[in-house]
């Protein structure tokens, strides 16, 4: 008899009945299941160690609860030991379902000024400990046709491909952008980084008559708008 020596992990099937966060869901309902047993059904099975369950806990408290966990990406995931490409890619990717389907049952919205730019995007970047740099991508009256993360970085800085933004905002027929991204570190303040790439997406823009209407910076405390303060 050959005994098997890679590690399978404790799957949920394992688990004994009570702990068995499928068979719960299907008798009583999701909303019956805690955090750590929702988690559970994303990871199907636990590590070595633990089960399926009892790895969902220690994700939760190494992350410090389910809003920093949304915002963790593959890679931070992976450093959880127990943690692995697919848990972590699952885990992500759970999140990002849930962005969408609050971004399609909300109506259309249209950008008038930078104060209804600014209210839209701030809470976008609540759950994000690191640099994110995204786009709106509007049409011609101002309305967002779709937004899109460009850039993922750390917590002082992210890089912004150009091609990349302009090439999506072809694809979507854009009249015109607004960009932004978040300081980590709460200032609302540009740096020269900021006001250099804002240069080069305002000179870019013009030669695909793209406009770009505003480049938003969000902070701890609210907003900065290049535009409000004539720095387009």
């Amino acid at each position: 008899m050959k005994t098997d020596y890679t590690p399978q992990g404790n799957r949920i099937k394992d688990l004994v009945e009570e702990d068995r966060p499928r068979e719960k869901m299907i008798q009583k309902g999701l909303n019956a299941l805690s955090d750590p047993e929702l988690l559970a059904l994303i990871l199907s099975t636990g590590s070595r160690d633990l089960s399926a369950v009892e790895l969902a806990r220690v994700i939760l408290k190494e992350t410090a609860g389910l809003k920093n966990l949304a915002a963790c990406s593959p890679s931070e995931l992976m450093k959880i030991k127990g943690i692995g490409e697919a848990k972590a890619v699952s885990i992500a990717a759970a999140f990002e379902l849930g962005r969408r389907k609050q971004q399609q049952q909300l109506k259309p919205v249209k950008i008038i000024n930078s104060a209804s730019a600014g209210n839209y995007l701030v809470p976008k970047f609540q759950d994000f400990t690191h640099e994110v740099f995204v786009v709106l991508f509007l049409s011609r009256n101002h309305q967002i046709k779709s937004e899109k993360i460009m850039s993922m970085g750390g917590t002082t800085s992210t890089i912004v491909d150009l091609k990349m933004i302009f090439k999506e905002a072809v694809n979507q027929l854009a009249c015109s952008i607004i960009v932004a991204h978040n300081h980590p570190s709460g200032s609302l303040s540009p740096s020269p980084a900021d006001k250099e790439i804002t240069k080069r997406i305002r000179e870019t823009g013009k030669l695909l008559e793209i406009n770009l209407i505003d480049h938003i910076i969000v902070g701890q405390d609210g907003y900065f708008s290049f535009a409000d303060e004539g720095l387009l």
